[in-house]
């Protein structure tokens, strides 16, 4: 499986293709605000017609799991799904199959300063590739 993974402040799926507003970026912040991940994953010809199951984790610099306060404390920020895809008629055998995710994320109280990366596990497995990283702006000087 081959992975392609873009910042942006907003994406969608429609038709099979991936819509990006404000796609390609790697600096954010300091305050929080909305984001996204668009995700192109290519599977393998062997591995269509077969459930897969998808994670997104949010890691700091030292690859440490990103908490955020939740109703029952701390909790981790990740995201999970579940994809099948089937090979398109006309296709020639062995093509990759394209699959586009769209993953919305509302404001998180991110350190300002930091260094953060989104990383993607695909069936328990994940490649130093399936990640992308970005760094929250340092806090901004008072006027004065």
């Amino acid at each position: 499986m081959r992975v392609t993974m873009l910042l942006c402040d907003s994406a969608q799926v429609a038709e099979g293709k991936l819509y990006i507003l404000g796609g390609g970026w790697s600096l954010t912040g300091p305050d929080p605000t909305p984001s996204a991940l668009a995700l192109k994953l290519e599977v393998d010809w062997h591995e269509a017609d077969q459930p897969h199951h998808w994670e997104l984790f949010l890691e700091d610099a030292d690859g440490h799991p990103v908490t955020v306060p939740g109703p029952e404390g701390a909790q981790p920020v990740e995201v999970r799904g579940d994809f099948q895809v089937g090979r398109p008629p006309g296709i020639p055998q062995g093509s990759p199959v394209d699959l586009p995710l769209a993953v919305n994320v509302g404001p998180l109280p991110l350190a300002p300063g930091t260094r953060y990366s989104w990383r993607l596990v695909v069936d328990g497995h994940g490649s130093d590739d399936w990640a992308v990283s970005f760094t929250t702006r340092p806090p901004a000087e008072p006027a004065g």
